[in-house]
């Protein structure tokens, strides 16, 4: 019994040591793209972190996952428009992920409200 309970053990933990490739995410500096290059990336590969160079504080650099839609956002989540600079545009658009408001705390077509 105890060599049976010990094969069963084996043959069930098969699958986890066998290698998987990781889900890894691009990363791009967003200032030497296009934007059509960027929305190109983001539309390829579902989600992508852009970096940048801050607009407010200079010599920092900001960077944030942007998506293709709410599909690639945690369930808390959803795609929201914002916008990063590029190297042809200040102000590409592009959809990030936000933090849902509370039920309680939306309003009429507030952004990330559901209302049925």
């Amino acid at each position: 019994m105890k060599n049976f309970l010990f094969g069963l053990a084996i043959i069930a933990s098969g699958p986890l040591l066998w290698p998987e490739p990781a889900a890894a995410i691009s990363r791009y500096n967003s200032t030497r793209m296009s934007c059509a290059a960027v929305q190109r990336a983001i539309g390829r590969e579902g989600a992508v972190i852009l970096r940048y160079p801050s607009r407010n504080k200079p010599g920092m650099t900001l960077y944030d996952r942007y998506v293709i839609g709410s599909g690639s956002c945690d369930a808390h989540e959803f795609a929201d428009r914002a916008t990063v600079p590029t190297a042809d545009t200040p102000s590409c658009p592009v959809l990030a992920c936000k933090r849902r408001p509370d039920p309680e705390d939306c309003f009429p077509l507030q952004a990330g409200c559901l209302r049925f």
